[in-house]
C-alpha cells in the first residue's frame, strides 16, 4: 500500500478543501469534543472533498463512523481503541494508523497489523492534548535505527509542530513522511504552503 508522504490532519471540509487544491492526496479528520451527529456531519462532508480530488479520508479515534461512512480508514491514538481491535472490526481493506513515541509503541503497531505509524511529537504542538515526551531529530533516528534492527519495516510518519523548515532535516533520519496540521491549516495561504511542502518532500529523495 502506498503512503503518501505528506498528510494533512484537519477539523473540518472547508481547510481540507484548501489543503487538497495545493496538492495534499492524504487528509486524516480529527475532531474532538463533539456530538455523534456534527462528528458524522463533518466526516461527510471531508469525504466529499476528498473524493473530488481523490485524496485518502482516514477518520481519527473512530473506527465505528469511518466503517459507517466508508471512509478509507482510521487513524488510532494511545488511548483509543487498539490497533488490533481496529483491524478485527474493519477488515484488510481499511487503513490503519496507529500513534507512537517510542520503539516499543512501534513494534506493538507493526504487531497489530498497521499500515503505518505516527510517531512524535517532533516538538510542542498546541494542536495535542497530553503530549507525550518530545522525540528531536535524535529521537527519531534512533526509534528508526532500532525498528531497522528489528526488522520493521512499516512506514513511520513523522509528527508534532513539524513545519516546512524541518523536511529537510527530518528526511535524514529515515522517516517515510510527515503529518502537519497548523503549518498548512494556520498558514496565511493554505493553499500554496500546501504545495511547498509536496515540493520539498519530493526534493529530499526519498522521505
Amino acid at each position: 500500500m502506498k503512503i503518501n508522504t505528506l498528510h494533512y490532519i484537519t477539523t473540518n471540509a472547508a481547510a481540507a478543501e484548501l489543503a487538497c487544491q495545493g496538492g495534499v492526496r492524504w487528509v486524516q479528520l480529527r475532531v474532538k469534543n463533539q456530538p455523534p451527529a456534527i462528528w458524522k456531519q463533518l466526516a461527510l462532508d471531508t469525504q466529499a472533498v476528498c473524493r473530488r480530488y481523490g485524496a485518502t479520508l482516514l477518520i481519527n479515534d473512530n473506527p465505528r463512523l469511518a466503517q459507517e461512512i466508508g471512509a478509507d480508514g482510521v487513524h488510532v491514538g494511545k488511548a483509543d481503541m487498539p490497533a488490533a481491535e481496529a483491524r478485527e472490526m474493519l477488515g484488510s481493506k481499511f487503513i490503519i494508523g496507529g500513534t507512537a513515541n517510542t520503539f516499543a509503541d512501534v513494534q506493538r503497531l507493526a504487531e497489530a497489523g498497521v499500515d503505518y505509524v505516527g510517531l512524535g511529537p517532533f516538538r510542542f504542538t498546541p494542536t495535542k492534548e497530553n503530549l507525550s515526551p518530545i522525540l528531536g531529530l535524535d529521537g527519531y533516528t534512533e526509534i528508526i535505527r532500532q525498528c531497522r534492527a528489528a526488522g520493521l519495516a512499516v512506514p513511520i510518519i513523522g509528527i508534532g509542530g513539524i513545519t516546512l523548515a524541518d523536511v529537510e532535516a527530518l528526511a535524514t533520519t529515515g522517516l517515510h513522511g510527515v503529518a502537519v496540521s497548523s503549518a498548512i491549516g494556520k498558514a496565511s495561504n493554505p493553499t500554496e504552503t500546501a504545495g511547498l511542502f509536496i515540493k520539498e518532500l519530493s526534493a529530499v529523495n526519498p522521505i
